[in-house]
């Protein structure tokens, strides 16, 4: 681990939201805490990454009520090499979602538990409201009101952190 504490953030996106939700977390963090923050696509994460962090933020789709694959990859791809190392490890997550979320936030949890990861904020579920094929694949924007509920776990992670809370 960094002579800082070190927030890693694993992200996927398909259509934008994910992304602008994990780049706001990530700069709002930077801006708040003496701390490090990586920010990391799921295909770059492995169990490497999430070892030399002090607390992680997944920010995932909801892919027909599940995780989306890229994250769900970056579990199967880290699981074992995490199982017994990453106890406790501080955890956050933002889920974003056509209508719901509770099915992907359902299994990242479910993932959580068997990590021993200690969650340490609420889930945050970002409703896209994307009903149809094409509003489902059109590309997204955070409202300013989302964006703010990024920016503020990123503050709170980066103060909590650097403050020794977590």
């Amino acid at each position: 681990m960094s002579a800082k504490p070190a927030l890693l953030i694993v992200w996927h996106s398909q259509t934008g939201a994910c992304e602008q939700a994990a780049r706001a977390v990530a700069e709002a963090a930077r801006q708040a805490g003496e701390i490090e923050v990586n920010l990391l696509h799921a295909d770059q994460a492995d169990a490497a990454a999430a070892l030399a962090c002090s607390a992680v933020v997944v920010v995932a789709a909801e892919n027909l009520a599940a995780l989306s694959g890229r994250i769900k990859d970056f579990f199967d791809r880290s699981y074992y090499g995490l199982l017994g190392r990453g106890e406790g490890l501080p955890f956050a997550s933002i889920i974003c979602a056509g209508s719901d979320g509770e099915g992907a936030q359902r299994q990242l949890d479910r993932i959580a538990l068997g990590l021993r990861w200690r969650r340490v904020a609420e889930p945050i579920r970002l409703m896209m409201h994307a009903q149809t094929p094409e509003a489902i694949l059109a590309p997204k924007q955070l409202t300013a009101e989302q964006r703010a509920s990024c920016e503020e776990l990123g503050r709170a992670l980066a103060e909590g952190l650097a403050m020794g809370i977590f």
